[in-house]
């Protein structure tokens, strides 16, 4: 059968749920909500401080006990800047980078606030790899990953 035969029939699936942070999500989510700071994880073997904070190191498949506090500015290690509508997520335009925070091995991805992005070409100039930030956080946190944001130093 060719592709062009094919019937395609249009879905969609709405689904709400609540996700289980377990318990190193939980605390890593209570750290920001309650004391504005962000926590990572070392691993005992390769010593890397993994941020967000996992519960086992992927590369040596051993557990992550002790909890380290990252510092609050980064640099910035891939980004994004989006101009298409995409449900669930804020209106476009909005920048979204990967950030090496200082004190982690393992970058995170939060929005990147605080900047003009109506001009694409102005935007680039600015966001940028190796670019520093520094880490905003909400005055009224929920204990969510959107309780902060990262914004240009």
């Amino acid at each position: 059968m060719n592709e062009e035969d094919l019937i395609f029939i249009p879905q969609r699936w709405d689904l709400k749920f609540h996700h289980a942070a377990g318990e190193t999500g939980t605390r890593f989510f209570k750290a920001i909500m309650e004391q504005k700071e962000i926590l990572g994880k070392k691993c005992p073997k390769c010593k890397r401080v993994l941020l967000p904070p996992r519960s086992f190191c992927e590369r040596c498949f051993v557990e992550t006990t002790e909890w380290m506090k990252i510092g609050s500015e980064g640099t910035i290690q891939a980004f994004t800047i989006v101009y298409e509508k995409f449900e669930g997520l804020p209106d476009p335009p909005y920048a979204i980078a990967y950030v090496l925070l200082d004190g982690a091995n393992t970058a995170m991805a939060n929005f990147v606030k605080g900047i003009d992005l109506s001009d694409i070409k102005k935007a680039f100039k600015r966001i940028k790899i190796g670019a520093k930030v520094q880490v905003a956080f909400r005055k009224k946190r929920q204990g969510r990953i959107t309780d902060f944001w990262y914004e240009l130093k």
